[in-house]
């Protein structure tokens, strides 16, 4: 939807809700990929909600949950998604994972620079590009980059499902999504970071799934139209300051 066919989507007005806030709790070092959405690791992290489905979508409403966590060195996320309809067909980097059963973690650390599109399929394929313009053209977005394997393979991608699913999961199905981005993949293209407790970025999370039985398209902090690409809709990201 947000690549392929939001060009032509007829915009959906809505009026401007009020930002929409998370706080990164911090943690003195990253929790291991391992740690399912129970493990006392992750009680410290607040727990967002993916609820906000566009019109475009199925009757399919897949309850999707998201935490996070600071360290020094990056950003540890774990989704959980109450799915149902699930497949999942891509399993390379830069693939189109939006078409399979996917969540996304969209950041943009500082407001002078562009954002970050990190986008996971259910089998642990991403992609990602830096993207400071996301005017639409016949060939993508006006300016962008997308990221190349070498800084893409540094964030670290873990799933509780297959890496392929051809044949669409059509009972109850609760998956998890491990995600652990170094704050190097964004300094790459933003700068030096400096301290990140107490800063505050601007992001937005997603859940969407393309090219199955029952398509939708949900964000954390709701979006005004038809395309996730809206930084306008972004909501603020807080990062709390560890403990003296």
């Amino acid at each position: 939807m947000h690549r392929r066919n939001a060009m032509n989507a007829t915009p959906t007005p809505s009026p401007k809700p009020a930002s929409a806030v998370y706080v990164v709790r911090p943690t003195a070092k990253p929790p291991s990929l391992n740690n399912n959405w129970f493990n006392p690791v992750w009680k410290p992290a607040d727990t967002a909600e993916v609820r906000h489905f566009r019109p475009e979508s199925s009757a399919h409403h897949p309850r999707t949950s998201i935490r996070l966590l600071h360290s020094a060195k990056g950003i540890s996320g774990i989704f959980r998604v109450e799915d149902c309809y699930v497949r999942c067909l891509r399993t390379e980097y830069q693939s189109e994972v939006w078409k399979d059963s996917c969540v996304e973690f969209f950041a943009q650390p500082k407001p002078d620079r562009g954002y970050i599109n990190f986008e996971f399929n259910c089998g642990g394929a991403h992609l990602c590009s830096y993207i400071v313009n996301p005017e639409r053209t016949s060939t993508g977005f006006k300016e962008f980059t997308r990221i190349p394997r070498e800084v893409g393979r540094r964030v670290q991608v873990r799933t509780s499902l297959p890496r392929v699913l051809k044949l669409e999961i059509t009972r109850p199905a609760t998956w998890t999504l491990r995600f652990f981005i170094p704050f190097a993949v964004f300094e790459h293209y933003v700068g030096p970071l400096g301290s990140i407790g107490g800063q505050t970025w601007r992001g937005n999370f997603f859940k969407c799934a393309e090219e199955n039985s029952h398509p939708h398209w949900a964000a954390w902090a709701p979006v005004d139209e038809f395309n996730f690409h809206l930084p306008r809709c972004f909501g603020e990201i807080k990062f709390a300051p560890a403990a003296v």
